[in-house]
């Protein structure tokens, strides 16, 4: 049984909290720890992006035409985290400003999260139906292995 789109998605979303959770527990000096934690996120982040992206936004546009706001949206939201994470990836977790990077990446994510499962994540769920949900979270599940790594490399890198 294939798991739908929205229950996909939101799997990686907690996936990217656990991250964010054991970034903020590491402590000042770990900075190895860290450093591999924000790999992991950047990765994450950015094979989570270029699904919704190519997938899943235009679909639930499609579905359900009053999205196109929460999408357009949530594209700016991704433009501007495809960037804090390009810097995340040259950035030496020693510098002064890595920390702050990360938690005003956190911040936004998070806000990012809420937004999508409160708010239109349900409207999508009643437009669309179970079994189209569960196409298009196959598609998206066949899309991570096509995902870019370079979050430069994302649609909204240039939006």
């Amino acid at each position: 049984m294939s798991t739908d789109a929205i229950v996909l998605l939101k799997d990686d979303h907690k996936t990217v909290e656990q991250l964010f959770k054991k970034f903020e527990e590491a402590g000042d000096n770990a900075l190895v720890t860290k450093r591999g934690i924000v790999e992991s996120i950047i990765k994450e982040l950015t094979v989570h992006a270029y699904i919704e992206e190519e997938i899943f936004y235009p679909e639930a546009r499609k579905a359900v035409p009053e999205t196109k706001d929460h999408v357009l949206e949530s594209l700016e939201e991704h433009h501007m985290v495809v960037w804090m994470l390009s810097e995340l990836q040259k950035l030496d977790p020693s510098d002064e400003t890595f920390d702050a990077k990360v938690t005003v990446l956190t911040e936004n994510v998070r806000h990012h999260v809420e937004e999508e499962e409160q708010e239109w994540f349900p409207k999508v769920r009643k437009a669309m139906g179970r079994k189209e949900l569960q196409e298009i979270g196959q598609r998206m599940l066949d899309a991570k292995s096509d995902a870019p790594h370079d979050p430069l490399k994302l649609p909204s890198a240039t939006a």
